[in-house]
């Protein structure tokens, strides 16, 4: 497998990570044998340094350093919050307003294998999401008790960066993600994996902002939807949001 590169210099490289691969190995996958992280060291042919974490079941931008200077620097810029990330996603339900700044704390969620000695009375710490719907459209199936199953096409922007923020912040919300196991609606999943054989969670990070450690400038890298994704966003007719 060949990692598609979205940007490459001599201190890092961006790439675009496939839904269901691991940045990196893990105890949680002891028979996974790909890894984005071993992937990307023999296809360039060097050291590969992860700064931040994409989730498994979540496509799109994956930065890498190249040194262990860039990868401390850009490790520093993810813990300030100063790098900005776009993620697109398909949400059940229409959002009652157009734009929505989600500011609800979370606990750690712990993995019980990889994390079975972390501290697990921690407060909720603080989690902003902000988000806008784009579109909407509502499918003439029966999915709930209702006659009709509405979604949202949705963009999000975490400013602040905990385990599954976005998808713990849309279903506080009561729009949780497509294709979300963990925190999603099982039935909505199923109806997308028969109707429209999606089985995976329909959240993408389209783009990764950051100052670049060596040349000091803003460096904005987009991410292309993997075909899956943008092919089921072509196969639903959607409207524009009633606020809009």
């Amino acid at each position: 497998m060949l990692l598609p590169v979205l940007f490459q210099d001599r201190d890092l490289v961006v790439v675009s990570k496939p839904a269901g691969l691991l940045v990196h190995r893990t105890s949680l996958d002891k028979g996974e044998t790909q890894f984005a992280m071993q992937l990307l060291r023999d296809q360039i042919g060097q050291s590969v340094y992860p700064v931040h974490r994409l989730d498994r079941p979540t496509s799109g931008a994956l930065i890498f350093a190249l040194n262990p200077v860039t990868a401390r620097q850009l490790s520093e810029e993810f813990a300030a919050r100063r790098v900005e990330k776009t993620y697109l996603t398909v949400v059940r339900g229409i959002p009652a307003a157009k734009t929505m700044r989600i500011d609800y704390p979370l606990r750690e969620e712990l993995d019980a294998i990889s994390d079975r000695l972390a501290e697990s009375s921690k407060p909720a710490q603080e989690a902003v999401t902000e988000a806008e719907v784009l579109a909407t459209v509502d499918l003439p199936y029966r999915v709930d008790k209702f006659p009709t199953s509405r979604y949202a096409l949705v963009r999000a922007r975490p400013l602040t960066g905990r385990k599954h923020q976005i998808r713990r912040h849309l279903r506080h919300l009561g729009h949780p993600i497509i294709g979300d196991v963990n925190h999603g609606v099982g039935k909505h999943n199923r109806f997308f994996a028969s109707q429209f054989q999606s089985k995976r969670l329909l959240l993408a990070c389209t783009a990764i902002a950051f100052m670049h450690p060596a040349s000091g400038q803003k460096l904005t890298v987009k991410a292309p939807l993997a075909n899956d994704f943008a092919d089921l966003l072509g196969r639903l007719e959607w409207g524009s949001h009633a606020d809009a």
